[in-house]
């Protein structure tokens, strides 16, 4: 499906801006090198990131802070350029202002995570744009329950990883639930993902952690149980 660009001059006078800047750092080299090691998800400039960070504070000087308008449509706009650095670029600056933006924002995050579809971005979006939507808002909670069940990897994903970053706020019965819904998946991202989560989760609550994986060991993959209780 494809989402309507919102009206934004702030969005003109940053994409204008960013396709020159980041111009002036590709590299052609390190661009197919990261082309490769991304598995060819898309091309990229080749810029690292270090360099990339410092272009993009060049990008955004003076700029003022965005509405939730001015968020979806550098995003969006970000998005229907090739390179995988502007899709960074709408990454970073959607974790910065992520707080400004509405309940209704799930749309467009969904939209990122489905679109051009790999873990350097949908874990980034999972933990630092779902995840703060998710907990401004409980309604929300019922839209993880549905993406935990679809069918698009990256979707289901992003509903395990999105509690990421709650520590005591986590639900931990929504998190051992989703594990064990998806725990047959035989997609490595999906496996690690499960293993992943409940690691995190740990940190705040290791009985917790290791009584779910004592329980559920015959259901988990062993990625999964080995992810789980690696720091335990």
């Amino acid at each position: 499906m494809t989402l309507p660009v919102p009206r934004s001059a702030l969005a003109d006078t940053v994409l204008e801006r960013l396709t020159v800047v980041y111009a002036t750092g590709a590299d052609p080299v390190r661009a197919r090198e990261a082309a490769a090691y991304m598995k060819d998800v898309a091309p990229f400039l080749g810029i690292r990131t270090p360099e990339r960070r410092r272009l993009s504070r060049t990008v955004l000087d003076g700029t003022p802070r965005p509405a939730e308008a001015d968020c979806a449509a550098i995003a969006l706009r970000c998005w229907e350029l090739p390179e995988r650095e502007y899709h960074y670029f709408a990454v970073d600056y959607l974790r910065r202002h992520a707080g400004r933006c509405s309940s209704d924002f799930l749309l467009v995050a969904r939209h990122l995570i489905a679109t051009v579809s790999w873990w350097d971005t949908v874990d980034l979006l999972a933990a630092h744009v779902v995840g703060p939507l998710v907990a401004a808002d409980a309604e929300l909670v019922a839209a993880m329950d549905e993406w935990i069940e679809d069918d698009n990897l990256w979707i289901a994903r992003t509903a395990l990883l999105h509690q990421l970053g709650y520590k005591q706020a986590t639900d931990a019965e929504r998190l051992f639930r989703y594990c064990l819904r998806q725990s047959g998946h035989s997609d490595f991202f999906i496996r690690k993902a499960i293993g992943w989560s409940l690691r995190e989760y740990a940190k705040t609550d290791p009985d917790a952690v290791r009584a779910f994986v004592a329980t559920s060991r015959d259901r988990l993959a062993p990625l999964s149980v080995r992810e789980a209780l690696k720091n335990l």
